[in-house]
């Protein structure tokens, strides 16, 4: 019986106590993202300055790359006393949801912030899912407590998560993403909110207890997720994801996409003023973003798919400066042009098609595709719809086309598409495999099919299908598809990547690439 005691005592002393970190890694970054060698993804970073030291906390992505989920089981930080130098340390798994919230089930360690309070310590705000409570949706807010940002932390509010689908007041909005500001006069604010809906709410000093109703806000164009709130020379700023979606959208030309758009107040609940986008939308479809001033500096951390293996699923964390035009009132947040490692160059290759402007018969194309995607040069096993062009859904025609345009006149004598389908051949719903199509090039007499030598144009989805022809000289290449289906009612046609081959290899075009003209008489 002793011996059963005593294993409970210690099972009760260590179930919900953070446990021991992973080994700490120095790590020498030689520029964006700062964790690129595949090992470790990050995601979703919150900047913190503690005297002389810039931490980063982030989450960790460990999704396959042929899984669609945000697979994020645990808290890392980066820390660095000169972001210039690239010497970062790296603190692995700094917390885990279900050993420090006893009321949280294990997994979904989304975007959180660490904040240190008047008392000096620091404060973990984490959107983590309540194992019980009976809510819609579980996603719930918690707060944990430690001496240091690198814990060991402790739940600061046992009772439950302080904010929920049913506390401290209920609603009706998926509780995540809190960002946390204690102003210059003690007050602490939250805000959090996803899926175009935002709330914020003072705290007391304690850091916990809710004091005074919950505020929605709904003056911010096109807020999608991800708030971040500062302070800066009296103005308080907002920082989020946004997704207000077309074809002359400052903010992103596709829905998946979002950028960094930002807003200013007079106080720290409002009202806010949408002010413009800060980053425009990078190589992941989200976007999060946090700021802070370190040694007299602003720098912007965000999150891209630009490490090793990276993908929308596999993300990993970027900083670079920002820089203020203090000529206007308020100041003015300058956008920021993503940095990035220097890349190793690219081998020579027959596909020219990095070269070429693509364009397609259904422009505008519709918001849910991107057509940039033909001819970036990635191949994804489990592709989102802004990692393809479409021919889109509902009135459609039955035949349609996307074209390459080069500024100068290219040979060609080859080409590759991979058409991707969610439904087999001949369907006549969803996105199937085109019945049919084929190549054109622009020549004197205007458009001239090309016919394949030896094996026919092909339809599989899925893989490339490659089709050879007899070298020809051209600026413009078209593939022309007829849809699977009824001709009134066709299926949707995707392509995820259009490669065009030249009879030699050359070395690839570097971006950014000028807009072409198009072909005409």
């Amino acid at each position: 019986m002793k011996w059963l005691v005593s294993c409970l005592v210690l099972l009760a002393l260590t179930e919900f106590s953070t446990p021991a970190p992973a080994a700490t890694q120095a790590v020498k970054a030689a520029g964006n993202p700062i964790l690129s060698d595949g090992r470790y993804y990050s995601t979703d970073p919150a900047p913190l300055v503690v005297g002389d030291t810039l931490y980063i906390l982030a989450g960790r992505d460990e999704a396959p790359a042929d899984i669609n989920d945000f697979i994020m089981n645990e808290w890392q930080l980066l820390s660095t006393s000169d972001p210039a130098s690239g010497l970062w340390t790296h603190y692995p798994a700094i917390a885990r949801p279900e050993t420090v919230f006893a009321w949280a089930e294990p997994g979904r360690a989304y975007a959180g912030q660490i904040v240190q309070g008047r008392d000096g310590r620091f404060y973990l705000y984490a959107p983590v899912l309540q194992r019980d409570g009976g809510a819609d949706d579980r996603f719930a807010i918690g707060v944990a407590v430690a001496d240091s940002p690198l814990g060991p932390w402790r739940d600061a509010h046992p009772a439950g998560p302080i904010i929920s689908q049913q506390v401290p007041v209920p609603n009706r909005i998926q509780n995540i993403d809190p960002t946390v500001l204690v102003d210059d006069d003690g007050r602490v604010f939250i805000y959090w909110g996803t899926f175009g809906r935002l709330r914020a709410m003072e705290l007391a000093a304690d850091m916990v207890t809710p004091k005074g109703p919950q505020q929605v806000i709904d003056t911010l164009t096109g807020f999608f997720e991800a708030p971040w709130i500062m302070k800066r020379k009296g103005t308080y700023y907002l920082l989020y994801a946004g997704n207000n979606a077309g074809p002359d959208s400052p903010c992103t030309p596709t829905l998946y996409h979002a950028c960094q758009a930002y807003g200013t107040a007079p106080s720290p609940l409002g009202p806010w003023t949408y002010r413009g986008v800060v980053l425009r939308p990078v190589s992941s479809t989200t976007s999060h973003a946090g700021a802070v001033m370190f040694k007299g500096q602003w720098y912007l951390a965000y999150h891209t798919a630009d490490a090793r293996g990276g993908g929308h699923f596999r993300r990993s964390v970027a900083l670079d400066r920002l820089q203020w035009d203090d000529t206007r009132k308020p100041a003015a947040i300058l956008p920021v042009q993503p940095t990035r490692a220097r890349q190793v160059p690219p081998l020579p290759s027959r596909n020219i098609a990095g070269a070429a402007t693509a364009v397609a018969a259904n422009d505008p194309i519709p918001v849910r595709y991107w057509i940039k995607a033909l001819n970036d040069g990635i191949v994804r096993p489990a592709p989102l719809p802004p990692d393809m062009w479409g021919s889109g859904v509902g009135d459609k025609p039955a035949q349609t086309w996307i074209e390459y345009r080069w500024f100068a006149p290219v040979r060609l004598n080859a080409s590759r598409i991979w058409f991707v389908a969610d439904q087999q051949s001949g369907a006549a719903t969803g996105m199937a495999p085109p019945a049919a199509w084929h190549l054109e090039v622009w020549g004197q007499g205007g458009w001239q099919r090309l016919e394949p030598l030896g094996a026919p144009y092909g339809t599989a989805s899925g893989r490339f299908q490659e089709v050879r022809f007899n070298p020809v000289t051209t600026r413009c290449l078209r593939a022309v598809f007829t849809a699977a289906g009824k001709p009134d009612a066709p299926a949707a046609i995707g392509v995820q990547e259009w490669e065009a081959l030249a009879p030699t290899k050359t070395a690839p075009a570097l971006p950014p690439v000028p807009a072409a003209p198009a072909c005409s008489p």
